[in-house]
């Protein structure tokens, strides 16, 4: 990482860590879930380049291949659990049925 220094980075890091409990923190609640939904469902695009890269790491390297597999499980249970919360939102508008 050149042209980078370690006080950069943090520095960098911290501010986005801020100004994402910010923007988090003022989103109304009835928009939050809706658009986690949205979001989670497009780390898909995140979880197809975990796979690609993955596929580049030697076969003899465990640490970066143990953090790989974490990261395509990691972003698997969000996608699906986007996927999920946006189910249950639907039910929620949806008519019911009369027995």
């Amino acid at each position: 990482m050149e042209g980078f220094t370690i006080e950069a980075i943090f520095y960098f890091i911290t501010l986005c860590v801020f100004l994402g409990v910010e923007i988090i923190s003022n989103v109304p609640s009835i928009l939050h879930t809706p658009l986690m939904s949205g979001a989670n469902a497009i780390h898909g695009v995140i979880l197809v380049g975990a796979i690609i890269v993955m596929q580049r790491i030697p076969s003899d390297d465990y640490i970066n291949l143990s953090i790989g597999f974490l990261a395509v499980l990691f972003g698997t249970l969000n996608i699906s659990g986007g996927f999920f919360v946006t189910g249950r939102i639907l039910a929620m508008f949806s008519k019911k049925k009369k027995a």
